[in-house]
């Protein structure tokens, strides 16, 4: 269920940020708050993937575990409240998060993200085509006339002429000595 939506998704940005740079530079900020507390990450996932970020939570005194899940309560607020509605068992660990961090969640701040229209983990053309990138253009799709199979044909035609002409230069000057 997690993994296969992006209204559920256990990595905190996404919910905040989607796929914007605003997202990287968080990430980076996550990871450097994570350092700055000698926290290491050795498991390969990104710093805001919430497991991940309990974990350091855990390792915090506990007026910095309050202060830093009511930072996030906005968003256990809305994953309880799709969790709920999907008749899941996991909406209540979420529940659980809120009432630790001891803060309400910023009720503006829910409706927006409740706002998103949800994903249905059950329908997989949905999921390929909410997930499918974009082929990646540089200037008005230079980099497909720069690099593309054909320029790559033609700058091939245009060596063999080179040799073959250069070939047949070298005949003619062969012939004259």
């Amino acid at each position: 269920m997690f993994d296969r939506t992006r209204t559920a998704s256990l990595h905190l940005f996404e919910h905040v940020h989607g796929e914007s740079r605003d997202r990287g530079q968080a990430m980076v900020d996550l990871m450097q708050m994570y350092e700055d507390n000698g926290f290491e990450v050795d498991a390969k996932e990104l710093p805001d993937y919430l497991p991940l970020f309990l974990e350091f939570v855990s390792t915090r005194p506990a007026s910095e575990i309050e202060d830093l899940l009511g930072q996030t309560a906005h968003i256990y607020a809305a994953l309880s409240e799709r969790l709920k509605k999907r008749a899941s068992v996991y909406a209540g660990i979420f529940d659980i998060l809120q009432d630790i961090s001891k803060q309400k969640p910023n009720e503006k701040l829910v409706d927006e993200l409740l706002s998103n229209p949800e994903d249905n983990p059950d329908d997989l053309e949905a999921i390929d085509q909410i997930w499918e990138e974009e082929a990646i253009t540089f200037g008005g799709n230079a980099g497909e006339a720069a690099c593309g199979p054909d320029r790559l044909r033609t700058q091939m035609r245009a060596a063999k002429r080179k040799a073959a002409d250069l070939v047949s230069t070298q005949s003619h000057s062969m012939q004259e000595v």
